[in-house]
Order: C-alpha cells, then structure tokens, then sequence
C-alpha cells in the first residue's frame, strides 16, 4: 500500500490495515525525502506497524539513505530526476546522476542490512542490467513497460498508428485526475507523452530477462545477487554503434 506524509495519510494507512491487514508492504512514498517531516513520519509507521516491510523515499545520496534505513524502512527508493516522463531537473535544477545515486545509496543501504530500488532512467535491457550492477535490489521500470495492454491505458489511434498515454506521476495530467488539479503556487514536474501500443508485455518482459541473463553470463556471475560484484563501470562516451541506422 502507498501512502503519503500527510496526518490523513496516516489515518487512512490504520483505517486500510485495519480491514485488510494482509498488506506486507507500506510504500511511504513523496518526490523529496529529504526532511525532518518525512523521517518522523517513517519512525510513526514502524511504531505502528513493526512487522510489516516498509518502503521510503525518494533520496539520493547515501548520507538520507541511511538515515531513513535508522528511521525504519526496510527498503529506500533511489531516484530524482531520471524518469523518462518526470522533468524534476529541468523544472527545479535539482536530481543526480542515477547510476551513481544507485552505487552511493546501495552501499549505505547494504552495510546496514537493508534494500534500494533504482527508480527510474532505464531505456534499455543493458541499463537494468547496469541498475543491478550498481547494486540495486530491485529496479523499477515506467517507461519500458509503458504502452503494453496490462497498463490500462486508454488506446489512441492517429494518423494509422496506436498509442497509449503515458505520464508522469506529478504531470498536470496526473494532478487533474488524482489531485482535483495542479495548485497554483506550483509548477508540473512532469509531462504527457504517447508511446506507441505495443500489445502483450511478455514479449518485452522476456526480452528483458534475456538481457539481464546475458549479463550475468558477460561478468562471471552465478547469480543476479552476485551481479555488483562482479561489475567494473567504464565510463564511454558513446555505447552504441549506430553507423548504419541514421
């Protein structure tokens, strides 16, 4: 269950477990997890609810990854920026490169017994792979996964061709159909795009653990788990050699 830090968030949170206590998941989940309010608010759920797995974020650094993993959570989502539908940076200047937010945060989460999730910025089967390099134990995917039947969204056709709405979670789009509306002492810090329909998604799920397995293969590792160790990053200016598609 996801839920924000609001005092009624709690309130709903204990209402919902209440009648469904079968939930083993509380997502505490906010753009900027960078504040006294939301740490509190962590160290609030784990009072409440000591056996259940809490998830938190969103941070970058390792410095708030550890001391959100102190104020409970189990598990700390790492992304500012990177998602292919948010324009956090361009809006506000704010984020970090995603690979090393995922190696810095990985490395304070592990050494004191907890997990990350990567959130957001992989285009390809080779970057999810490079989000588990980093150290990731879970990586989220939006926009690799968007434009597929399971999603729900509403099939656009123009000019020929299908599409399907994809947008981001703190777009003007999401705000008039969650929030009542964007407030006007803020600005979007997401956008709308359409992805071109893409039908069933076992296709593209299979094409990415194929990817991930070739990794594996690549590096020497036995197991998904031993994937960071396994990793040496090189940093390139170009990692595909697209001469003859221009």
């Amino acid at each position: 269950m996801s839920v924000g830090i609001k005092k009624e968030d709690f309130l709903t949170l204990d209402k919902v477990l209440k009648e469904f206590s079968f939930f083993k998941f509380i997502c505490i989940d906010v753009a900027n997890g960078y504040t006294e309010h939301f740490t509190n608010f962590i160290k609030s759920v784990r009072d409440k609810y000591p056996t259940k797995t809490i998830i938190a974020g969103n941070v970058v650094t390792a410095d708030m990854t550890q001391e959100l993993v102190l104020s409970g959570a189990d598990i700390v989502k790492v992304g500012i920026g990177p998602g292919s539908v948010c324009t956090t940076r361009i809006q506000t200047g704010v984020g970090y490169p995603q690979l090393s937010a995922v190696i810095e945060c990985a490395d304070a989460a592990h050494g004191l017994g907890a997990h990350i999730i990567a959130d957001g910025g992989c285009t390809c089967p080779g970057d999810v792979a490079k989000g588990f390099g980093g150290g990731a134990d879970f990586v989220m995917l939006g926009g690799m996964l968007a434009g597929h039947d399971e999603g729900g969204g509403k099939v656009i056709k123009k000019n020929g061709s299908k599409y399907i709405e994809f947008y981001g979670s703190s777009s003007e789009v999401a705000n008039k159909k969650h929030y009542g509306g964007l407030s006007n002492y803020r600005s979007s810090e997401g956008r709308s795009v359409k992805v071109k329909y893409r039908g069933k998604i076992n296709e593209t799920i299979l094409n990415i653990l194929g990817g991930v397995r070739s990794s594996c293969t690549y590096v020497g590792a036995p197991s998904l788990k031993q994937l960071s160790k396994c990793t040496t990053f090189v940093r390139v200016s170009n990692q595909f050699n697209d001469t003859f598609i221009k």
